[in-house]
């Protein structure tokens, strides 16, 4: 039997791969880091992911970090799930890569500085990062409302972890101030991906996680953007 352990955070984007491990089917541990304890900074957590940040997955020992290269390795290690479609070449294998670091590299960035703007700046320039962040975003969300006319998952009628990936950016700047409204299929999308039982399932997991922190005091909480 395959051991599996998700090091993860309520909220995160370590909700990618807790919604393809659902997808997959296996059982595996969700063991939530405590960012308000510093759990995410402690000698224990940096032997697994020395960078000490979510996710980390591990399968029978093994850590692997990053969502890029832990969706691509569960998509190796469990075909039958069908993370991603089937590739005919290796040209098509690296376009797969590509929309992954597409979210990883170019949407994450930008999430964060919507959500967490005071991260990268002080008080007073806080709306401004807001603001740039926004920005810079339309043109991304745009391009992922233009792909989503062509058919109703990234890849056409098939889901995949893709899919999952894009749905955790739209969720996390969708009621952080982004006007998401302005891209119906894009919203629509979001929708659809919460109707499927494994993203159920992961998100079932996040709530108790963070009914667990609140409980405790432990949750934690973006600092308020500053009025415009």
């Amino acid at each position: 039997m395959t051991d599996i352990i998700l090091y993860a955070a309520p909220g995160s984007c370590s909700r990618v791969p807790c919604i393809a491990l659902e997808e997959i089917g296996l059982p595996f541990d969700y063991r939530p880091v405590v960012f308000m304890q510093g759990e995410h900074k402690s000698p224990d957590y940096k032997k697994l992911n020395p960078k000490g940040k979510v996710p980390c997955l591990v399968i029978d020992g093994e850590p692997l970090t990053e969502n890029v290269a832990i969706l691509s390795y569960l998509n190796t290690r469990f075909p039958d799930a069908a993370l991603l479609p089937p590739t005919a070449n290796e040209l098509e294998r690296m376009r797969q890569l590509a929309d992954l670091c597409f979210c990883s590299a170019t949407l994450h960035p930008l999430v964060t500085r919507i959500r967490m703007p005071r991260f990268f700046a002080s008080t007073e320039a806080a709306r401004s990062v807001f603001d740039t962040g926004c920005e810079a975003m339309r043109e991304y969300f745009q391009l992922i409302e233009n792909r989503l006319a062509t058919g109703p998952w990234w890849y056409g009628d098939s889901w995949s972890a893709m899919d999952g990936y894009l749905y955790w950016v739209f969720w996390r700047v969708d009621g952080a101030g982004f006007p998401t409204a302005d891209y119906p299929r894009f919203s629509d999308h979001a929708r659809r991906l919460e109707q499927r039982p494994a993203v159920q399932r992961a998100l079932a997991r996040e709530q108790a996680a963070q009914a667990g922190l609140e409980a405790k005091g432990l949750a934690f909480k973006p600092p308020p953007l500053p009025d415009a």
